[in-house]
């Protein structure tokens, strides 16, 4: 196999790993680029050295996003509005990327879900990387302690730490009957203009996040509490008359896809506890809207 075919054949694999560290595609794409750069500007005796080219490019691709996350917290608080992760469809190739997907790992499905990456950004990049590594991708503490530049017994403190505050924030998450259930149920109030129906499947406590980017209206901060996120989605109709709302499937599971004049315009996500939902997601930043057109 040549390095154009070695490098095409890692390339699902290797903008899985980085869409899981980033949040998004075109930042995911731009760290496999980076990767690939770095491998062509070896010299031919270095790269016939390296044993396995897999492992080199997940190490590099590994520490292209380590950096990558540095600078990308400083852009976000530059960030017009809330910054949320980039949904991606459930039938997608990044969120089939995972070449295993043992009992005792993140789910397949849940590692790019837009719940758990919402909870990916409040770590470290180091915690980051080393939770991606080895909880969704199994590898081995000393190749992971390579690309953050720690010693193993620190990566596996960092990956543990992340662990630990995964399973915090995501305790008590509704499996995936109950959230398809809750979802439809939602779907069904908003689309009848039921508010009495639809605030009895708010948290109190729920948070709604909108993300336009500066690019397209959206809320800038996040709307708090029932009464006010059920007002705020019944107006959204008024806003848009055109619109069209459609089930799809993410990695949240049932989610909705808004289309104006058959344009994706929104993916609206939800995150479920019980049978109550407890945030509400809705992308319109249209540069993270790519794989819906």
């Amino acid at each position: 196999m040549d390095d154009v075919e070695m490098l095409e054949a890692e390339r699902r694999g290797l903008l899985g790993l980085a869409y899981r560290m980033l949040g998004t595609v075109t930042d995911a794409e731009d760290a496999v680029q980076e990767t690939y750069l770095r491998w062509y500007r070896l010299a031919d005796e270095e790269r016939a050295a390296v044993r396995n080219p897999g492992a080199w490019l997940t190490r590099v691709a590994s520490r292209v996003c380590l950096d990558m996350l540095g600078s990308a917290r400083a852009r976000r608080e530059k960030y017009v509005g809330e910054w949320l992760p980039e949904p991606v469809p459930g039938e997608s190739a990044i969120a089939a990327s995972v070449p295993v997907d043992p009992l005792d790992r993140v789910t397949l499905d849940e590692s790019v879900s837009t719940a758990l990456l919402v909870v990916l950004e409040s770590l470290t990049p180091a915690e980051r990387v080393a939770f991606v590594l080895h909880d969704v991708f199994g590898m081995p503490f000393a190749e992971i302690a390579e690309a953050v530049g720690r010693t193993p017994d620190a990566a596996r403190q960092l990956a543990s730490q992340a662990r630990r505050r995964v399973r915090e924030r995501r305790a008590g998450a509704a499996s995936r009957e109950q959230h398809d259930a809750v979802a439809r149920a939602f779907a069904a109030a908003t689309a009848t203009g039921d508010i009495a129906g639809l605030v009895a499947l708010l948290d109190p406590d729920v948070v709604l996040r909108a993300d336009g980017g500066g690019r397209v209206s959206a809320a800038r901060r996040p709307v708090f509490g029932a009464d006010r996120v059920a007002r705020f989605l019944l107006g959204l109709p008024h806003l848009q008359p055109s619109a069209t709302v459609e089930p799809t499937f993410t990695a949240d599971g049932l989610a909705f896809l808004v289309r104006i004049d058959g344009r994706a315009d929104a993916v609206i996500s939800l995150e479920v506890s019980g049978e109550r939902i407890t945030d509400v997601y809705i992308v319109r930043n249209p540069d993270k809207l790519t794989l819906w057109r």
